[in-house]
């Protein structure tokens, strides 16, 4: 079938619905010479951003709980997958469809207590069991393997807790311990700051850090959601006590911070 071809398809089926072949169809279209010259031009680094932001679009619809944004959002990660696939198929390595497959025998392989005879009754055994299988596909023989596979890009604090979680046979024994081990590390990171070397002022603030993430594990808080939230209750804050400011016909880089510290004191009162 020619672009003209697939266009002119395209557009007949648009009162009747799209499906994923039809993306497919549609990033083919776009990415060929009688196509879109920005898509066109894009390769796997030029639009790896991209990739980013719209997984954590799709992360915002479901902390907000908004089914309407997730369909949206979820097309757009689909988009994604779809686009990255046709750039590997202009170039012959691999399709779409290799993917679906690759991803159905993994799914397949990594359930055997589904498609095969082992036993698996809880969540638990099945997790044990899937990182087994997992260890086995990839080759990774030692702890350390399994914690330098971990991707260094994921989010720091996200990173660090896989880590631990993973070298759980190195760990603090107890939420207590690591508390202590809090304050050894907030110690030390006053004595960098005494020291005055920045060099040595980032290892022990990202020691303290490294820590407080494992404090987040044994009281059961996933560190990044707790920054997030926190960050989000800083902003609603922050909005209240410049509202409060305006109306008083002020501006806040007017105010020092004790005067705003007051009408914060003063807002909460209200």
């Amino acid at each position: 079938m020619t672009v003209a071809e697939k266009k002119k398809m395209l557009l007949e089926k648009a009162s009747d619905g799209y499906g994923f072949e039809d993306l497919i169809t549609v990033v083919e279209v776009l990415r060929s010479e009688e196509g879109c010259p920005w898509d066109r031009e894009q390769d796997h680094k030029s639009i790896r951003r991209d990739f980013i932001e719209e997984t954590y679009e799709v992360i915002e619809a479901i902390d907000t709980e908004n089914p309407v944004l997730l369909r949206e959002e979820l097309g757009d990660v689909l988009l994604q997958v779809t686009f990255h696939a046709q750039i590997e198929t202009e170039e012959g390595r691999f399709t779409i469809e290799d993917v679906a497959n690759d991803i159905c025998v993994k799914l397949i392989h990594r359930h055997p207590h589904v498609f095969g005879d082992v036993e698996a009754d809880t969540s638990e055994k099945v997790l044990s069991n899937w990182e087994k299988i997992k260890s086995e596909e990839k080759e990774r023989k030692t702890v350390t393997d399994k914690l330098r596979a971990i991707p260094p890009m994921l989010p720091a604090l996200m990173r660090a807790e896989k880590v631990g979680k993973k070298a759980s046979c190195f760990d603090f024994p107890d939420a207590e311990s690591v508390m202590a081990k809090v304050y050894e590390e907030l110690d030390e990171l006053k004595e960098a700051m005494a020291e005055g070397k920045a060099e040595h002022i980032e290892e022990e603030m990202g020691d303290l850090l490294l820590t407080v993430t494992s404090l987040c594990r044994k009281i059961g808080v996933e560190s990044e959601v707790a920054l997030s939230k926190a960050t989000n209750k800083f902003i609603e804050r922050f909005e209240k006590i410049e509202n409060a400011v305006n109306e008083k016909g002020l501006q806040m880089s007017e105010l020092s911070m004790s005067e705003l510290d007051a009408i914060w004191d003063e807002n909460k009162k209200k």
